[in-house]
Parts: structure tokens; C-alpha cells; sequence
């Protein structure tokens, strides 16, 4: 039975294909169309999925999507109706997109479909729609460890809901209940990304990072005059200082009065003010997330949580959750956002509408995350040959301890192989890769490779038998989706000159005995790598291990700021060439820098990507 996923037409369109309950292949639109965040039909997705499963189109059982466009209509009428005339210039601008397409999204699916199978419409397999919050509480609960769990579900907005609650057992998801639409925990953060500088559906994780260099002075005045919240976790927000339910914008002019001026201008210096806010709404959204999920503990009597919904990107506030909630464990679903809501749709169908058991282990269902396209030897060097690149082959046993003498003598590796990663984070799979004890990696890597904000942190992946000798954390993290301390142990204390220090000054002092992966609170964002689901990554971490006595990398995505994580080999020796990167790895193929064909000179590709 092949049921395939599809997530589109809001943001981050993504395809994923479930073999009888078993999640085989699963792709993000961005990656092969280049343009990040793409909402457009996933068609190269699609097709990805098919082509890695062996099947045409017609051969599928059953198409689902992940949400219900006509009941997202209604809330969007509804809305516009209750706060006229002011929604006017919002109306006027989304109405013309849902006359055209969305309101019609089973025809201009199927026609979609029917175009990229060349078939007729009636060939195709039975199109089903799913709940945009069932989606996200399929992919938390279904490819999770556990049996039985509690399921929150916090993201901006899907049909109505914004935080629904569930309860898994086996293979059934029940609903418990739901905050509507417009209080909504992930527009509250999305309005102070907003108004921070920074882009919304794309910017809310600088805004996290941003959070420990500041002081969270403005929490009362959020609780004070922006929520109402009780002591359940529960609240409505104060619609007057929000734009978003109206207008063409996150925040309004009594917003702005309430913090002192207008929103930051994009890509503005970043003053203490911003890092002040980001450290207050941080705050407030993880005691708003401590507090439902005592309560969920409380009212399901479960032991373990499952999270999905974009607020679950939110490693912070995870970390702090596993650290002080009520659950034993917790579970995130590495594509937390609208993309993992394929995966969720298909595994639905399976469970829910067939009735189909679930297999549980004491590992997850989603093959670390690893589900997208691999390439051949034959495909990478065709590549290669075609511009010339200098490159040698080795097998691995030559080449990890080539790879770990590179990286110990501070050169920055690129680094791709096996299947591309499914969801934000790099997994290993496309890694930008350096030293964890460098002190001055961190800055190249943001500002000579990646081009973005030098406050940015960078997080480790560590050998998941390892992970306790670092970090106060004794369990999986292999999505990056935890952050926890360093242990005390490594950390470096500060002088009393350095603890009075504010912003950015921070940035330069070695927090750790590895600094270029330990945040200017002590913290880190980890990644534990697992032999059963990544064994060529763990063997390069063991080879440094080997080498060094540390058994930790830096993992940046490989990408440059605005870009998509990159796909193809065309796409990693792009990239490569294009940033001060030292090394290139393509499986077992390896490409120095220096050894390289001259590459045109010219910035102008930095305007193809949209700064996000």
C-alpha cells in the first residue's frame, strides 16, 4: 500500500511517500527548486519520491493533503467579517489568490497531479484531505518510540487551531482540545521576529539565537499588556496591538508605542534593545510551554510527549521542557513545520483511515531524518568531469583520517553524502563541518562561509555514546532539536570585566574548552550521530576522535545565507566555490580549493537568494 503526502501553497511544500506504514522517501520543494521556503506545488518533490519508491503516479493508493483548504476559507471570512472595516486592504489582497486557487485546491491539485503523471483526472488515485493540526499530531505520535503519549501541536495558525492536544494510544490519535485561531503562541513570536528585523516564517530561530545576549526586561510588559495568560497555559492575546489578523503586517501602531518606536528595519544594526526583546518573548513562550505541558501531563496521565507544529523547532524551550516538565521523555518531529505535515497526512491514511497497526521500538520510525535524494559515483563524477573540478577518489578507510587531519589543522570541510536530510536542520548529510575547539570558527564560518549574522551559534554533533561526557544530557538528540548546557567541567569561567560586558561584546569570549559549538549562555544545540542511521558521519567523528581525543564537530547546514540546504553535487560544488570553504566532500570523492578551475569572480549570485 503507497500512500503519498503532500504539504503546499503556504509555506515550505514538501512530498513524503509511506509504504505500508513505513515513512521511504521524503523531500521539501526548496531543495530542488532553489527557492527557500518554496509554496509552490511540490512537483520535483513529488516526482523524487515516486522515482526513490519505484512507482509512477497511477501505481499510488491514495493521495492525501495536509490540510482543509475550504475550512481555512471559512476562518479567513470569518475574521475579515469580525473586525471590519479594518481587515479591508488585507482582504482585498488575499481574496483574488483564493478566487483563483485555493478556494479550488482539489481541481487545481488534480489537475497538478494529472500533468506531472500524464494521465487523465480520472486515473489518478482518490484525493483525501486532512486536518492541518490531525497532519502535524500524525508525524509527532505515529514514527515516535512510544505507545502511549500526549501530543501538542503549537504552530501559527492551520484551519482554526493554533495548539491542539491529543492522546496517542497504538494506532489512534484522540483530540482533547484546541486554542483558536487568533491567539496563537507561534504568531505571538512570530510578531516579535517581526518586529525585531527579521523575516517571519523564516527568522524566528535568529530571534532565539539572538535571546541569550539579552536581558528579558520586558516580560512583565508582555504578560502585563499582551497576553492574558492563566495559569494552565492557556491565554488570549490583546488583539489591539497585532496587525496580523487584519492587516498586511505582524504588529500596529499601539504595539510599537507599548516597546518604544517602530519595528527594527531589516538587516539595521542589531542594538541591545532587540536582544532585550528577544530574551523576554523567549521566556514568556517557554513558561507558556512548560505550563500546558504540565497540564496535558496532568489531565492524559501520560509519561512521554510528542511535539510537532513550528513552535517545536523551538530547541530552547525543548531543552527546557525535557529538563523541567513533568514527561520522562520527549519526542520532536525533525520536520516540525508544514513540511513534516505530508509525512503526517500519509501516516494518517495509513493508521487512522485503514486502520492500520503501528510497529513500536525503542528507536523512532523516521531513518534519522534521511530520507531524501542520494547520488551515484557515476552521477557525482559525470558532474564534476563536466566543469573540470580536480578532485581524487578514496575509499573511507583513506579518507577519514584524511578528513580528521583536515579538520584538526582548522580548514572548513563541506561535506555531502548519503540521503539528504527531510526538515530545517543538517544532519550530516549536508554539513558545512570544522573544529569545535577553534576559537575562530565560529566567526569564518558565519561571515566568510554562511554571510550572515556573526551572533549566529553553530551546534555540535557528538558521538551519541559520548553526548554525557560534554553536555548535562544523557539521551538521543539526533535532530537537533534539544539544547541542554555543557557540562561544567569544559566551561571557561568569566573574569568580572567579561560578566559585564552586554550584546554582541559577548561574542569573542570563549565560553568552553570547544567554543566554536558553546553559546554565550553555556548552552549548546546538539546533535547526537548514530551509527545504525549515519554510520560514514560517525566514522569521520570517530577519526577526529582518534585524532584529537574529541569526539565532537561543528554541523552548519551547507548552504549560504537566503539558500536552500543544497541537493544535488551541481548544488554542494556551487556552494563551495562560491564561499572560502577549504574541502569539498562528495561520498569518496574529495576537492581541494586551491586545486580548483578559476570561478568567475562575481558577487551577483548573492542576489538570487532572498535574504531570509
Amino acid at each position: 500500500m503507497n500512500i503519498l503526502g503532500i504539504s503546499a501553497y503556504y509555506h515550505d511544500s514538501a512530498a513524503a511517500l509511506v509504504r505500508d506504514g513505513d515513512i521511504v522517501a521524503a523531500a521539501q520543494e526548496e531543495r530542488f527548486s532553489r527557492k527557500k521556503h518554496d509554496a509552490g506545488f511540490p512537483s520535483h518533490a513529488v516526482s523524487f519520491c515516486l522515482d526513490d519508491a519505484g512507482l509512477k503516479l497511477t501505481d499510488a493508493d491514495y493521495v492525501v493533503f495536509y490540510d482543509k483548504p475550504l475550512v481555512k476559507f471559512e476562518r479567513l471570512l470569518e475574521t475579515y467579517l469580525a473586525y471590519a472595516p479594518q481587515g479591508f486592504r488585507s482582504f482585498v489582497a488575499a481574496m483574488p489568490v483564493w478566487l483563483k486557487e485555493k478556494l479550488y485546491l482539489k481541481s487545481v491539485l488534480k489537475k497538478e497531479l494529472a500533468a506531472l503523471a500524464g494521465c487523465r483526472e480520472k486515473e489518478l488515485p482518490p484525493l483525501l484531505f486532512n486536518d492541518h493540526h490531525r497532519s502535524h499530531a500524525a508525524s509527532a505520535f505515529y514514527p515516535s518510540p512510544f505507545e502511549r503519549a500526549a501530543v501538542m501541536c503549537l504552530d501559527g495558525v492551520g484551519e482554526w487551531a493554533t495548539s491542539s492536544v491529543w492522546l496517542g494510544e497504538g494506532n489512534t490519535l484522540t483530540p482533547q482540545w484546541e486554542m483558536d485561531f487568533p491567539h496563537s503562541l507561534g504568531l505571538l513570536y512570530s510578531a516579535f521576529t517581526y518586529y525585531t528585523g527579521f523575516r517571519v516564517n523564516s527568522g524566528e530561530y535568529k530571534l532565539m539565537g539572538l535571546a541569550p545576549y539579552g536581558e528579558p526586561k520586558y516580560v512583565d510588559l508582555i504578560l502585563d499588556q499582551l497576553l492574558d495568560l492563566k495559569e494552565d497555559g492557556t491565554f488570549r492575546l490583546s488583539m489591539e496591538y497585532f496587525n496580523y489578523a487584519t492587516g498586511l503586517t505582524m504588529t500596529g501602531k499601539k504595539f510599537h508605542d507599548l516597546f518604544g518606536g517602530p519595528a527594527r528595519k531589516p538587516e539595521s544594526r542589531i542594538t541591545q534593545k532587540e536582544m532585550d526583546i528577544a530574551a523576554s518573548i523567549q521566556a514568556v513562550t517557554e513558561e507558556i510551554v512548560l505550563r500546558l505541558a504540565r497540564t496535558v501531563q496532568k489531565e492524559l496521565d501520560a509519561d512521554y510527549l510528542c511535539l510537532a507544529g513550528g513552535v517545536a523547532l523551538n530547541c530552547v524551550a525543548n531543552g527546557r521542557l525535557l529538563r523541567e516538565g513533568p514527561f520522562k521523555d520527549v519526542w520532536v518531529q525533525p520536520a516540525a513545520g508544514d513540511a513534516g505535515g505530508a509525512v503526517g497526512a500519509a501516516l494518517s491514511v495509513w493508521h487512522e483511515h485503514l486502520d492500520q497497526p503501528r510497529s513500536i521500538s525503542n528507536k523512532d520510525n523516521m531513518h534519522g531524518s534521511y530520507l531524501g535524494p542520494q547520488y551515484s559515483g557515476d552521477q557525482i563524477s559525470g558532474y564534476l568531469d563536466s566543469v573540470n573540478a580536480d578532485y581524487v577518489r578514496l575509499d573511507d578507510e583513506a579518507l577519514m583520517p584524511r578528513l580528521a587531519e583536515m579538520l584538526d589543522q582548522g580548514h572548513i570541510v563541506g561535506w555531502m553524502q548519503g540521503r539528504m536530510e527531510f526538515g530545517p536542520r543538517a544532519l550530516g548529510g549536508r554539513s558545512i563541518l570544522g573544529d569545535p575547539r577553534n576559537t575562530k570558527i565560529q566567526s569564518t564560518m558565519n561571515l566568510k562561509i554562511k554571510y550572515r549574522e556573526s551572533f549566529r551559534p553553530f551546534a555540535p554533533s557528538v558521538l551519541a555514546e559520548r553526548v554525557a561526557d560534554y553536555f548535562e544530557y544523557d539521551r538521543p538528540s539526533p535532530y537537533m532539536l534539544m539544547v541542554a548546557p555543557v557540562r561544567e567541567e569544559i566551561r571557561i569561567p568569566m573574569s568580572k570585566e567579561q560578566q559585564s560586558m552586554f550584546g554582541t561584546e559577548k561574542l569573542n569570549v570563549p565560553r568552553s574548552k570547544l567554543p566554536a559549538i558553546t553559546h554565550v549562555d553555556y548552552s549548546a544545540r546538539i546533535q547526537t550521530v548514530h551509527e545504525e542511521t549515519n554510520l560514514r558521519y560517525y566514522q569521520l567523528i570517530q577519526a577526529f576522535d582518534e585524532r584529537t581525543g574529541c569526539p565532537v564537530l561543528v554541523n552548519t547546514s551547507f548552504n549560504v545565507r537566503g539558500e536552500p540546504i543544497v541537493c544535488t553535487p551541481e548544488d554542494a560544488y556551487r556552494c563551495f566555490m562560491r564561499t572560502e570553504m577549504d574541502y569539498l566532500v562528495i561520498e569518496n570523492f574529495l576537492l581541494a580549493k586551491q586545486d580548483q578551475p578559476e570561478w568567475e569572480k562575481d558577487d551577483a549570485w548573492m542576489q538570487e537568494f532572498e535574504l531570509d
